[in-house]
C-alpha cells in the first residue's frame, strides 16, 4: 500500500506523464476517468519493468517510438461483432425504415477500434437493402486499430459467439456468406467495406469532419470523466444531421449531459436518441 505522501508522489507522477503526452503528441487524457488511465499507465511500467512512472516520462523524452506505446496502450479496443444484439436488433426494426426513405445514408462509428461493428453495420445494411447507398466512416484514435479494422480480419476462435450475436440481432442469412476463413481467421468480403473509410480521429482534440444521419459512439464514454463527456456531446451535436440518431452503449446515456434537451430518447429499451 502507498503512504500517503507515496500516493502524492504517484498522483504527480501521473500528471506530469499525461502533460509530457500533451505537450509532445497534443493527445488529451487528463480528463479520462482516473482509476481507469492510471490502470493503463500501471499496466505499461508493468511491461517495461520500469520502477516508477518517471521512468516511462524519461523514455518518452528520449527513446523514437515509447511514446506511441504508451498512447496504443491507453487505447484499449475491447469490441465484438453485434455486441448488444437487442441494440442492433432495435436499429434494424425501428431506425433502418427511416434510413430507407434518405436519397443517401452517411454513418460515423466514433471510437470503432478493430472495427467489429463496422462490419456488423455493413452487413445489416446489405441485408437491408441499404448499404450500396450508404457511407460509413470508421474512426479511433488508435493508428494500430484502424490499420487492423481496415483489413477486414477477425479471429476465427471469436465467430461461434459473433454468429449467436448476430441471430439474436435479427440476422436473416447464413452468417458465413459474408466470410471467408482459413485455419485461424476470418476475412470479411470486400464487398460489405467497399464503402467504408478508415480514417484516424481523435475525439478528444479533433473537430466534426461530415454531417451524419447517424453516429455511433458505443462504450467509449464510460472512460471520459463528464467535462469531457459533454466536450464530446458538443462535437456530436455539430456532427448530427437535424433528425439524426445518436446511439451509445448500454451503460452509457445522456441523463448527466448538458446536451440531453437536444435530443429525445428514441428507444425506451436501447440507448439510441434523436436529435431534436
Amino acid at each position: 500500500m502507498y503512504s500517503q505522501d507515496e500516493n502524492f508522489k504517484k498522483e504527480l507522477e501521473v500528471d506530469l506523464l499525461l502533460e509530457t503526452i500533451y505537450r509532445l503528441t497534443g493527445y488529451d487524457f487528463k480528463q479520462y476517468v482516473r482509476a481507469s488511465i492510471i490502470r493503463r499507465i500501471e499496466n505499461r511500467r508493468n511491461i517495461e519493468n520500469a520502477p516508477n512512472i518517471t521512468t516511462l516520462i524519461e523514455r518518452a523524452f528520449h527513446e523514437p517510438g515509447f511514446l506511441e506505446k504508451i498512447i496504443e496502450g491507453f487505447s484499449v479496443p475491447v469490441t465484438e461483432m453485434f455486441r448488444d444484439p437487442s441494440f442492433f436488433k432495435e436499429f434494424r426494426t425501428n431506425v433502418v425504415p427511416i434510413l430507407r426513405n434518405y436519397p443517401e445514408i452517411r454513418i460515423w462509428h466514433a471510437g470503432c477500434a478493430t472495427g467489429e461493428e463496422v462490419f456488423s453495420m455493413a452487413i445489416l445494411l446489405e441485408e437491408e437493402g441499404l448499404l450500396d447507398k450508404a457511407t460509413i466512416y470508421a474512426t479511433d484514435m488508435s493508428k494500430v486499430a484502424i490499420e487492423q479494422a481496415r483489413q477486414g480480419i477477425v479471429p476465427l476462435n471469436k465467430m461461434q459467439s459473433y454468429t449467436k450475436n448476430y441471430l439474436k440481432a435479427g440476422g436473416t442469412k447464413e452468417f458465413s456468406m459474408y466470410y471467408k476463413t482459413n485455419s485461424q481467421n476470418v476475412f470479411f468480403a470486400e464487398r460489405l467495406l467497399k464503402n467504408v473509410i478508415f480514417a484516424q480521429h481523435n475525439l478528444v482534440t479533433d473537430q466534426s469532419f461530415n454531417e451524419f444521419h447517424v453516429i455511433f459512439c458505443r462504450n467509449v464514454l464510460i472512460y471520459f470523466n463528464p467535462t469531457l463527456q459533454n466536450k464530446v456531446h458538443e462535437l456530436f451535436i455539430q456532427s448530427l444531421s437535424p433528425n439524426g440518431f445518436l446511439g451509445l452503449g448500454n451503460k452509457e446515456s445522456l441523463r448527466i449531459s448538458k446536451y440531453a434537451d437536444s435530443y429525445e430518447e428514441f428507444s425506451t429499451e436501447e440507448p439510441l436518441y434523436r436529435k431534436k
